[in-house]
């Protein structure tokens, strides 16, 4: 029995003996790991510090890329777009003097009409009485624009037997919206262009200007003609009288000015801004005062000066401070 006991406690001996061994072996690997995770961490510490930040900047912020655009002095013009319509210069309706019936035209569409020639006959007669015919007579001259009647028609005092137009000079009408309206002026120049005669444009400039505005439309009419060998003895013969026309209109222009493009500026909040590149090349926030402006461009009156590095793409991005990298 004393044998046996022996036994047990010596096999409890060696048991917890390769325990003890085995918890030893497992504390110094985890320590030796430990040991050797923290001299690379501190080592890579080390290198980058003595190495500096590798995006150029001091801060280490990553640099951003952006396209810039030098401010330079231009040439800008507002311009408004709109539609009209064009007419000739004089444009007169002939009315008979007494009313009946159309008995006679003279004349059709597209003739030459002197002023004193007789275009149409018109029988005043009723049943039971004989009148003679009654001419009616042109009080211009030009072309027949339109005929709206026909011979058998009824006619009044009232009724225009033909419109009658001066071809030799074109007009082009068209109405202006009323927030436009102090900008226009007579001479001011306009670009003309029609669907009729693709890829050509022509220059006019405000003949006529209505004194008042239309209460119902809020717009004014007016009138240009044609200018540079496109209006008088040298007219384009491709333009008629009731072509359809988009009209661009100069309201304003200015020259010499600083000028950036439209895709520079950023609307926060009501206010404009657009971001430099300093020499050091680090983005500046500066908030900017902006005058006319057209489709592609901006007049900028405070802010920024002529020379300065405007970015013009990439600027969204952006915080006062950061440091870029330009890219052509």
């Amino acid at each position: 029995m004393k044998a046996a006991k022996k036994k047990i406690s010596v096999k409890s001996k060696i048991v917890s003996l390769v325990i003890i061994c085995l918890v030893t072996f497992f504390a110094l690997l985890i320590a030796f790991t430990f040991i050797r995770w923290n001299q690379s961490a501190g080592g890579g510490a080390a290198r980058q510090g003595a190495q500096g930040p590798q995006n150029g900047s001091g801060n280490g912020r990553t640099a951003t890329v952006v396209r810039v655009t030098p401010v330079v002095p231009g040439t800008i013009e507002n311009s408004v777009v709109i539609n009209g319509d064009v007419l000739a210069r004089n444009q007169v309706s002939i009315f008979p003097t007494v009313a009946g019936k159309l008995v006679e035209t003279r004349i059709g569409v597209g003739d030459r009409v002197r002023r004193g020639d007789i275009v149409a006959m018109v029988d005043p007669s009723r049943p039971g009485e004989v009148y003679s015919r009654s001419p009616v007579v042109s009080t211009i001259a030009g072309t027949v624009l339109q005929a709206p009647y026909s011979v058998g028609d009824t006619l009044t005092t009232q009724s225009a037997v033909f419109v009658l137009g001066d071809l030799s000079e074109l007009r082009v009408e068209t109405f202006v919206p009323e927030r436009f309206v102090s900008a226009v002026r007579q001479g001011l120049g306009a670009q003309v262009s029609f669907e009729g005669i693709p890829g050509e444009t022509f220059y006019a400039e405000v003949d006529e200007v209505s004194p008042v505005l239309d209460p119902a439309s809020r717009t004014m009419r007016i009138r240009l003609r044609f200018v540079n060998g496109t209006s008088g003895g040298g007219a384009d013969l491709r333009i008629k009288a009731g072509m359809f026309a988009t009209i661009t209109l100069v309201t304003n222009t200015r020259a010499g000015v600083p000028v950036i493009p439209r895709t520079s500026v950023i609307n926060t909040y009501g206010s404009w801004i657009v971001f430099i590149v300093d020499e050091s090349g680090i983005a500046r926030r500066r908030e900017v005062e902006m005058g006319i402006e057209n489709e592609e461009l901006f007049e900028i009156i405070s802010g920024i000066e002529i020379g300065d590095r405007v970015v013009s793409a990439g600027q969204n991005f952006l915080s006062d401070g950061d440091p870029v990298r330009i890219v052509e």
